[in-house]
């Protein structure tokens, strides 16, 4: 855990990589799992987040794939879900869904002002 970097220290690597690709920005974080998702803009539809999958939609889509013989495309667009607000990068919760229980880290006490 020593060498693990603080969930601030990662927001500030990302944000960084992020503005180095221009059709992309954060859209998701988990604070717990110290991740961030970077996604395309085209997930980003009408100022909401899409990253999550309808995978009821989904199993639909391939089973039409399935019986056209391959002639029935699609592409993500059309099993795209909406991203719960509280899994939205900057949430208040930080990526966390109110019906799990959070746990803090116990020592918040290290520098990270030169991220």
């Amino acid at each position: 855990m020593a060498n693990v970097p603080w969930h601030e220290e990662v927001i500030c690597f990302v944000q960084q990589l992020a503005d180095q690709l221009p059709d992309y920005e954060i859209a998701s974080e988990h604070e717990h799992s110290n991740c961030l998702l970077i996604a395309h803009k085209k997930f980003k539809v009408d100022g909401e987040w899409r990253t999550w999958i309808d995978y009821e939609r989904f199993q639909e889509l391939m089973k039409e794939y399935e019986e056209s013989g391959g002639n029935r495309v699609f592409s993500a667009a059309d099993y795209m879900a909406r991203t719960p607000q509280w899994a939205l990068f900057g949430a208040k919760g930080r990526g966390f869904d109110p019906a799990d229980t959070r746990f803090h880290r116990k020592n918040k006490s290290k520098d990270i002002s030169g991220c």
